[in-house]
């Protein structure tokens, strides 16, 4: 991008105006004029010396090894601290594996975009034949975080399926949704709970 020069008009404008105008300390002249201030440098941070470290001996493990940098908290935590929406007596015979699920889907092992519609055909179907409660099977998930700067989800459809069953077109059908007892698969599969159909 260029500037854009003044024209001759401008340039006499300025100057009749700079003529105008009134020194501020008229008793100093230009090289006494204070200079302003000059900008402050950032300092490198010194190298840690010998001092500075801890001691570390070779072939020991340090500290952070194998520790978690997952955020988030787990999809488990997460729908432990939803409020619960259904009768508390039978939300707590789910939670202990009592209710037997009226049917039940396995998206173990399928891609995203195959899961999602099947997840929806299936709830929606349960829902219309008058069942209250559905198992969705994901399977934990493999580990595919390589270690790199941005850590990877455990678990795709694990942390997937929770989201597509609090959003439309299933939202106004889902009750209640929770990890499944170990009987009924453990933290691979959730209990589906829904509303009664009218």
């Amino acid at each position: 991008m260029t500037r854009r020069r003044l024209s001759e008009d401008e340039v006499a404008l300025w100057k009749r105006v700079a003529e105008t105008t009134e020194k501020m300390h008229p008793e100093l002249t230009r090289a006494e004029l204070p200079k302003p201030k000059p900008k402050p440098v950032k300092k490198p941070r010194a190298h840690q010396g010998p001092e500075d470290l801890q001691a570390f001996r070779v072939g020991a493990k340090a500290k952070s090894a194998g520790a978690p940098h997952n955020l988030a908290p787990s999809v488990g935590d997460a729908l432990r601290k939803t409020p619960v929406q259904m009768d508390s007596k039978q939300f707590g015979k789910m939670k202990r594996g009592k209710m037997v699920p009226e049917g039940r889907i396995d998206l173990h092992g399928m891609t995203m975009d195959k899961a999602h519609p099947a997840l929806i055909g299936f709830v929606s179907r349960a829902h219309a034949q008058g069942k209250r409660l559905v198992l969705v099977i994901t399977g934990k998930g493999k580990h595919r975080d390589e270690g790199g700067p941005i850590p990877v989800r455990y678990g795709v459809l694990k942390h997937n399926v929770p989201q597509w069953l609090r959003m439309a077109p299933l939202s106004h059908i889902v009750m209640q949704v929770q990890e499944a007892h170990i009987s009924h698969g453990g933290s691979g599969a959730y209990y589906v709970y829904l509303r009664k159909s009218r």
